[in-house]
């Protein structure tokens, strides 16, 4: 089939309507050809609305022209008793699962109105109506009320006709055990010389409680095991070294007790480490900032003396930046870094794995999102916002940034798709992805060449993809 999109110059037909049917205005109706597909937007006003308690109103767009018809997906309102009749494993037994569905106490005054459908050539010509249905008992429809939004749908004229390719998704494998961290930095204060914690001295009950709410978050959901408490504490490079390394040691432990005795883990996830001198702290620090002399202290901090000799030599050799650290960036270099690892369950529910994407997509894998992606229309905002979220999650797994890039080629954001490519490895259909865009950006050179090699690494959809380009060439020199 020959592929192919739009740029137009007016890509909608568009008006706004002040009544349509019973309870229900539309505003802002847009009725556009979006390279293979109709897209329709509005906002639909609800608010004089009313649903008796064992009816069920159903409001859809549909494209119609003459004997040919279409539904775009409903907007459900229910009454309390249709709602528990109607609803289903959250979808709606009327229209599945595309439906918009509200019970009559919780519907919205207003709804922003965005569906699709494939393009099919009948559409020229056709009108836009809205539909109002009223449901009773056992699925029998009691009442009927149409109304025009618009009429005569025709394709604006294009400007230009760009190549739209297939796209080959590729599905992650599951992870056998979904491991998780979460992880910061706590900064407790002691008393000069001291190693013993108390809550209320200085900022310290803040900075416990930063501590506790992160395990807290982990420790409170069903759905996840802690498997390891770390916390490993750092003393600033004033004082002497072996000094430093009591302090460091002994905090450390001091903290990691306090958790332990709120928490009571196994002693077998319970990690601690300490570092006595935080010197990569201070040269992030210096190289940052541009502190008088950092060239000469740079030089210090990277050389090969032993740490004492280091901060005698910058407070000696540099002593008025050298107070400027002492009390504006040691004390910052005093801190424990903790983090708790964890694994979550896998979940196989659509639904499920919806509702957890809606709060805490950290809990996903990959092909968790992937399959809920695959769940709604190809091309849709919602298929394309999967695969966005996939790729913030998993910023440099090939595999996600390939299926982000199709995304994004497919709503024609080359840009992005460019930056999702250079991380997508290179198998066989990252080959092809790179030969799909070379193909919509015009370089058909390169896009022949890449998609023969995909072809040769089995991607089937290269051959087909490799004739139509022939076709798309032929047809609009």
């Amino acid at each position: 089939m020959k592929r192919f999109i739009f740029a137009l110059t007016a890509l909608a037909t568009a008006f706004t309507a002040t009544a349509d049917v019973e309870g229900v205005k539309t505003q802002n109706v847009r009725l556009e050809r979006n390279g293979d597909y109709m897209v329709v937007d509005m906002d639909v006003d609800m608010s004089d609305l009313t649903v008796k308690s064992n009816r069920a109103v159903l409001i859809t767009p549909a494209i119609v022209n003459g004997s040919d018809s279409l539904n775009f997906a409903s907007i459900g309102v229910y009454g309390r008793k249709r709602y528990y009749y109607y609803m289903r494993d959250g979808k709606s037994t009327l229209t599945g699962k595309t439906e918009r569905s509200f019970r009559k106490a919780k519907r919205p005054d207003t709804v922003d109105y965005h569906s699709i459908l494939p393009y099919q050539p009948w559409m020229e010509g056709s009108h836009l109506v809205l539909n109002r249905s009223l449901y009773g008992c056992c699925n029998t429809k009691v009442a009927e009320q149409s109304a025009a939004l618009v009429n005569d749908y025709k394709t604006p004229s294009a400007e230009k006709v760009y190549f739209m390719p297939t796209f080959v998704y590729m599905r992650p494998n599951a992870e056998v055990v979904k491991s998780r961290e979460i992880k910061g930095s706590a900064f407790i204060d002691f008393p000069v010389n001291q190693v013993v914690i108390y809550p209320d001295y200085r900022s310290n009950s803040a900075e416990l409680e930063k501590i506790m709410a992160t395990i807290n978050s982990v420790r409170e959901d069903k759905d996840v095991s802690i498997t390891s408490l770390s916390i490993k504490g750092f003393a600033s490079p004033e004082g002497t070294y072996q000094h430093n390394t009591y302090l460091a040691k002994e905090r450390t432990a001091a903290l990691m007790n306090y958790v332990q005795n709120l928490y009571h883990f196994a002693p077998s996830i319970v990690k601690t480490n300490y570092e006595p001198e935080d010197w990569m702290g201070l040269r992030k620090y210096i190289v940052e900032s541009n502190i008088e002399n950092k060239s000469a202290i740079l030089d210090i901090i990277e050389s090969e003396r032993e740490p004492d000799r280091k901060e005698w030599k910058i407070r000696t050799q540099f002593p008025e930046q050298y107070a400027y650290l002492l009390k504006y960036v040691y004390p910052a270099l005093r801190h424990s870094d903790y983090k708790v690892e964890y694994t979550v369950r896998s979940y196989s529910d659509i639904e499920e794995i919806k509702r957890v994407l809606a709060t805490s997509p950290q809990k996903l894998s990959l092909e968790e999102l992937y399959l809920v992606a695959n769940s709604y229309e190809s091309g849709s905002d919602n298929h394309h916002e999967v695969f966005e979220v996939a790729v913030r999650m998993f910023p440099n797994d090939e595999i996600a940034n390939l299926n982000a890039a199709n995304s994004a080629m497919q709503k024609r954001d080359m840009d992005s798709a460019k930056r999702y490519l250079s991380r997508a490895g290179n198998s066989a259909e990252a080959v092809y992805a790179r030969g799909a865009y070379s193909a919509m950006v015009e370089d058909y050179q390169t896009a022949r060449t890449l998609l023969k090699q995909a072809e040769a690494a089995g991607i089937a959809q290269a051959t087909v993809t490799l004739k139509e380009i022939d076709t798309f060439v032929a047809n609009n020199k």
